[in-house]
């Protein structure tokens, strides 16, 4: 016979172990605890049966694996944490006898300082599964390097973020990894490609950030403290793996004057110590072994006796188009539609290469500078007022061929002084410089994620942008696509019944008003009429003009106001347009062809429509007769998806129709 096993000491409540005990078992505080279980990458548990891991209890408790917190018990920061628990008593007892200086002394000489070297290599035994864990790093960092300095985050963190944030920029920059990006309303989402790994990151925008009280900041100081390490290391790797010393220069008095990425100069392993290299030189000195072997072979001259005879020497225009992408198109519209080849990272790393660019002082300039020089632009200026570094700070210089501004656009006369009360001209910018073309911001971001330079009159100043579309949110058939027309969109009979709807709508607001104008002239009658004036009598000059009219019989029809001749089935229309043909014979008259009304045409396509969807409906539903059970259930399941999102698709088709009709209206106007 087995031994009895007690309840509580073999299964699940042996697996989990509550926090208080972990606390208890590890010897230190509480917030040490939790400081030690972020750097190991160990988080609370949930178990399955709670009740049966608490021995009945309800109450709220955090569970840990045991396996986890015994595999704390070998960790040498703890020893870290024991060492400066016990300086922080002695600090304490200095400062309660008033010995200030010894207390400044211990906090010098016997601070323990703690290194998370060994935690990295532990938990990223490959750089691939650093790169993997990359996302989350770099957006806390981004979000701390933009916060302001406060007793709860110093400023020795925020310049140690920027720093390291600045740095991977730079890496950005000069491998051209970047490949999309996309302004939402939390701040600017990025994608690099790192050694075939997707790297995605969130930069907030530059507002003024006011920290709530309800944030605690031990825990996201804690991360930092993490992800400034693994960042160190990652961007460490990745300037080793390209040819760039590590760390790049970096210059203080810049950085002062707000250079931001002008303020690091980056160079290659083989350049002497006394040559300064700027950002544009990069990608000469990045591998200097292999690009000294190009230059030689590329400088060497090719003799007539080594060119082979049946080399023929091409134009350098003919070699220029045969860099062209080529672009398959349809021979019949019932063709296939043919994927397109996409242009070369090459290519897209030096979208922005031949320009000069200029950042007026009110567009972004730490973002758009960023994206300019990952894209191949050496020469950014800016305003002298938004930091140092720039390429140029003169605006009217001639070398500049395109100018990013976000300004409204401006009157040039009062609407006063127009004759007649005309619109006033609008004219933007005051004066602008000829040859010169002007976009606004959001033309750099479109440009990037579509990999070629769109139409720069779309984006000119004070014009209405085309719509900012998510990059990796792909348009699937069935949903709204901005991009598309609505008559390419739209489903058979959905404008015809549009249509008649706003026709009713107007037309129920046109009676509202005729209503109301009919009570207020009844009630100014009412309160003006005095006696013996303003009354019908009989054979008065308006009833003689009344009895001059011509009245309509009784049994004259002549319509109803609503649908409903629009309802009435073809059958029946047949019928009566086949009576009437016999009356007009019998009489001897001549039937005059009825004019098809615009209202007329529409209820008729919509009626199509109508019968063809219920005729799709119907089979439908005779095919779910086929099915099992199980499988009607899930086809039900998938039928709600699809219902609901071609109600959202319908719902903001009719809000672009109603934007479409009302900039109809204002043109006209």
């Amino acid at each position: 016979m087995g031994k009895i096993q007690k309840k509580g000491q073999a299964g699940a409540a042996k697996n989990y172990i509550t926090r208080t005990r972990a606390v208890k078992k590890l010897q230190i505080s509480l917030p040490d605890f939790r400081r030690l279980c972020i750097f190991k990458g160990i988080y609370p548990r949930e178990p399955r049966k709670k009740k049966k891991v608490s021995k009945g209890s309800t109450a709220a408790t955090t569970f840990y694996y045991t396996k986890d917190i015994q595999y704390l018990l070998h960790e040498p920061l703890l020893a870290k944490f024991r060492e400066h628990k016990a300086v922080a008593k002695k600090i304490a007892k200095a400062l309660g006898r008033g010995e200030a200086g010894d207390a400044a002394r211990l906090e010098k000489n016997l601070v323990p300082k703690i290194k998370l070297d060994h935690i990295i290599k532990e938990r990223y035994p490959t750089f691939t599964d650093a790169l993997r864990d990359l996302d989350d790093a770099l957006s806390m960092l981004f979000l701390f390097a933009n916060l302001p300095s406060s007793e709860h985050v110093p400023a020795k963190t925020i310049a140690l973020c920027q720093k390291l944030c600045h740095e991977f920029e730079h890496y950005v920059i000069t491998s051209h990894s970047l490949r999309k990006t996309f302004l939402s309303i939390k701040g600017i989402y990025y994608q690099a490609t790192i050694q075939g790994q997707d790297v995605m990151w969130l930069v907030p925008y530059r507002f003024v950030q006011r920290t709530g009280g309800d944030i605690d900041f031990r825990i996201m100081g804690t991360f930092v403290e993490f992800y400034t390490t693994l960042l160190g290391f990652v961007n460490y790797r990745l300037y080793t793996s390209i040819g760039l010393v590590y760390p790049p220069r970096f210059n203080a008095d810049l950085d002062a004057q707000g250079a931001e990425l002008s303020a690091f100069q980056i160079e290659g392993k083989g350049v002497a110590a006394n040559g300064d290299v700027s950002h544009g030189d990069v990608s000469e000195t990045a591998n200097p072994e292999a690009q000294a072997v190009a230059d030689r072979i590329a400088a060497a001259p090719v003799t007539e006796e080594e060119q082979p005879e049946d080399t023929q020497v091409v134009p350098a225009a003919e070699e220029e188009n045969t860099e062209t992408i080529d672009k398959f198109e349809a021979v019949a519209p019932d063709a296939d539609v043919l994927p397109q080849p996409q242009a070369s990272s090459a290519e897209v790393a030096a979208l922005f290469a031949p320009y000069t660019f200029y950042l007026a002082r009110e567009t972004p300039r730490a973002p758009l500078e960023f994206l300019l020089k990952a894209f191949g632009c050496k020469r950014v200026g800016w305003d002298s007022t938004l930091g140092d570094g720039a390429f140029t700070s003169n605006e009217s210089d001639p070398s500049i061929t395109h100018q990013i501004v976000d300004r409204t656009a401006i009157a040039t006369e009062d609407a006063s002084e127009t004759p007649d009360g005309a619109a006033p001209k609008v004219q933007w910018p005051r004066s602008t410089m000829p040859g010169r073309t002007y976009v606004q911001p959001q033309w750099v971001w479109d440009c990037i994620n579509q990999g070629k330079l769109l139409r720069p009159d779309l984006y000119a100043p004070g014009a209405e942008l085309p719509p900012h579309l998510s990059p990796w949110v792909k348009p699937k058939k069935g949903e709204y696509d901005p991009n598309l027309p609505l008559q390419a969109q739209e489903l058979e009979g959905e404008r015809e019944a549009f249509e008649d709807a706003e026709e009713v709508a107007s037309e129920g607001e046109a009676e509202e008003s005729d209503d109301e104008v009919d009570e207020d002239e009844g009630m100014e009658s009412d309160a003006s009429v005095e006696a013996g004036e303003g009354m019908q009598v009989d054979g008065s000059e308006d009833e003689e003009e009344d009895d001059d009219e011509p009245q309509k019989p009784a049994d004259e029809f002549d319509g109803f106001d609503s649908d409903a001749e629009s309802d009435v089935s073809e059958g029946e229309a047949a019928r009566l347009q086949h009576q009437r043909e016999l009356e007009a014979e019998a009489t001897g008259k001549t039937l005059e062809p009825e004019v098809e009304t615009t209202k007329s045409k529409n209820a008729a396509v919509r009626k199509k429509a109508e019968r063809k969807r219920k005729e799709e409906q119907d089979e439908r539903d005779r095919q779910k007769m086929m099915l099992s059970n199980k499988k009607r259930k899930l086809l039900k399941r998938i039928e709600y998806g699809s219902n609901k999102r071609d109600v959202e698709a319908e719902n903001l088709r009719r809000k672009k129709r109603k934007l479409e009709k009302a900039k109809a209206a204002a043109e006209a106007v």
